[in-house]
């Protein structure tokens, strides 16, 4: 059995136990607006903002943020309040 670093099991640790806010498509919002959304509330860079915008568009939903369960649901309240629809999505 091999045996992982400590910052490994961390990072693995965290992401196992992180919630998800998931944004999902709609006919409503127009994808520039979507991507303006997802810079200036999440701060992602434009690229990244226009790369979820387009899962969202293309797949039907996508995974916008990851974190403590409080702050992705602050995260999906916001959504709403932009006009997004968004879920939170609990750990494994």
């Amino acid at each position: 059995m091999t045996s992982l670093p400590d910052q490994q099991l961390d990072d693995q640790a965290t992401t196992q136990s992180a919630w998800r806010v998931v944004v999902w498509d709609d006919p409503v919002n127009l994808m520039s607006y979507v991507t303006y959304v997802f810079e200036t509330h999440f701060g992602h860079p434009h690229d990244r903002a226009h790369a979820l915008m387009m899962q969202v568009h293309t797949e039907g939903r996508a995974v916008v943020a990851e974190g403590g369960r409080e702050p992705m649901e602050s995260h999906v309240s916001a959504m709403h309040s932009y006009g997004l629809w968004a879920t939170l999505e609990s750990p494994g």
